[in-house]
C-alpha cells in the first residue's frame, strides 16, 4: 500500500504569471525568441514560482545514497563498498558534486537512504529502513513497508529544505549497482527490452553490459514484471532505496510548490516513477541534461522532456543538474534585468 500523501494533487503552475512573463519577454530589447531556451526556462520558473521575478539562487542539492544486492551478479565495474567510501568523500568535500556545490554556493545535504554503512558519518543524515536493497535476481529488492519508508525519506528531505524557501531543488544519487536497478525499473514501466535500455553504468565493457542486460531480463521474467504492473510493485521488486527516496522527494517537492531540477538517467527514472504515481507533479520538473547512459534518452522521451544541455556526462551525483544550474540563473537574470524597449528608448519591431 502506498502512503496516502503520494496521491495528493500538486498545485498547478500560475498561468497568470506565465502570461505576464511571456509579455515581458516580448518587450525586452531583443528579437522575440532570440534567447531561445533561456527565455523558455525563465517563463517556466516564473509560472512555477508564481512571481514576476523568477530566481535560481537558493538551490539546495540533496544527494541520496543506497546500496544494491544485485551487485553480487557482477553488474558493476566497481565493488559495492565504493558506495560508503564515496559517502565519506562527499562529506569530506572531495567529490565532484562537493566541488560543484561549493562553486555554485549551494547547500549540499547528504542522506543515507539505504547504504551498508554501519557507523555514523559526520555530515550525513541517516534515514533508512534497512542496509541495502536485496538481490532482485533471486527475491524482491524491498518490502512494501520499506518502499513506503523510502518514499517518506524523500518527503522528509524536501520538508527540511522547504523551511529555507528554495527557488528550486536539485536531486542526486550514489549507489553502486543503481544503474541496474534504474534500468530494470524503466524496462518494466515502459515495456522496453533490457538490452535496449541498459548502458555501461560506471564503465562496463561490452561483455559486462550484456551480462547486466541478461540479469535484468531474467529478473523481469522471474517476477512477472511488465507494462501495467503497479508502480509500487515495480519499485518494491527491482528498486533501490535511494531511487525510491528520490521518487518521494520529487512528488513532495511538487506538492510543496518547489521546482525540481532533474539530473541524469537514475534521477530521471525516479521522475518517471513519480509521474506515473502522481501525474500532477510533471509540470514541476526541469530536465538538466541528456547523459551518455544508453537508456536516458528513452526515459526522457517517455516523459516528453527536453534537456537543457548535452555534455556526454554519466557521473550522477547531481553533477549534470549542477552544471545546468548557471543557465537557469542566467535565464532569470536576463528576464529580470534586461531593459524593455520603452525603458531603453529603443524602437520596437514594426512588423
Amino acid at each position: 500500500m502506498l502512503p496516502d500523501w503520494i496521491n495528493v494533487r500538486c498545485p498547478a503552475p500560475s498561468e497568470g504569471h506565465r502570461e505576464a512573463a511571456l509579455a515581458r519577454q516580448s518587450q525586452l530589447t531583443k528579437p522575440l525568441g532570440a534567447l531561445g531556451r533561456l527565455e523558455e526556462v525563465a517563463v517556466q520558473l516564473a509560472a512555477l514560482q508564481a512571481t514576476d521575478r523568477p530566481g535560481a539562487d537558493r538551490a539546495p542539492i540533496i544527494l541520496f545514497a543506497g546500496d544494491h544486492g544485485i551487485t553480487a551478479r557482477g553488474v558493476s565495474a566497481y565493488p559495492s563498498e565504493v558506495t560508503v567510501q564515496m559517502l565519506h568523500n562527499f562529506a569530506g568535500g572531495g567529490a565532484a558534486i562537493s566541488v560543484l556545490a561549493r562553486t555554485l554556493g549551494c547547500p549540499l545535504e547528504l542522506v543515507d537512504a539505504g547504504t551498508l554503512c554501519e557507523e555514523p558519518i559526520t555530515g550525513v543524515i541517516v534515514d533508512k529502513p534497512r542496509a541495502g536493497a536485496r538481490d532482485f535476481s533471486i527475491a524482491p529488492a524491498l518490502t512494501s513497508e520499506e518502499v513506503a519508508f523510502a518514499l517518506a525519506c524523500g518527503q522528509r528531505a524536501i520538508a527540511r529544505q522547504a523551511e529555507r524557501k528554495p527557488h528550486l531543488v536539485l536531486l542526486g544519487e550514489m549507489g553502486i549497482g543503481n544503474t541496474t536497478s534504474a534500468a530494470a525499473i524503466a524496462a518494466a514501466l515502459l515495456g522496453c527490452a533490457a538490452d535496449g535500455i541498459v548502458g555501461g553504468g560506471t564503465g562496463l565493457d561490452g561483455e559486462g553490459r550484456s551480462r547486466k542486460a541478461r540479469v535484468i531480463a531474467d529478473a523481469l521474467v522471474l517476477h512477472g514484471l511488465e507494462v501495467g504492473t503497479p508502480v509500487q510493485t515495480v519499485l518494491a521488486t527491482v528498486g533501490g532505496l535511494e531511487i525510491v527516496a528520490m521518487t518521494g522527494a520529487i512528488i513532495a517537492a511538487a506538492q510543496m510548490g518547489i521546482p525540481v531540477l532533474i539530473d541524469g538517467f537514475i534521477v530521471s527514472v525516479a521522475a518517471l516513477a513519480a509521474v506515473k504515481l502522481n501525474s500532477s507533479c510533471r509540470p514541476w520538473l526541469i530536465f538538466s541534461h541528456r547523459s551518455a547512459e544508453r537508456g536516458h534518452g528513452i526515459v526522457l522521451d517517455a516523459l516528453g522532456a527536453r534537456s537543457l544541455i548535452d555534455l556526454d556526462l554519466r557521473l550522477g551525483e547531481a553533477s549534470g543538474a549542477a552544471a545546468a544550474l548557471p543557465l537557469l540563473r542566467l535565464a532569470c537574470e536576463l528576464h529580470n534585468g534586461m531593459a524593455t524597449f520603452a525603458e531603453a528608448a529603443v524602437s520596437g519591431r514594426t512588423s
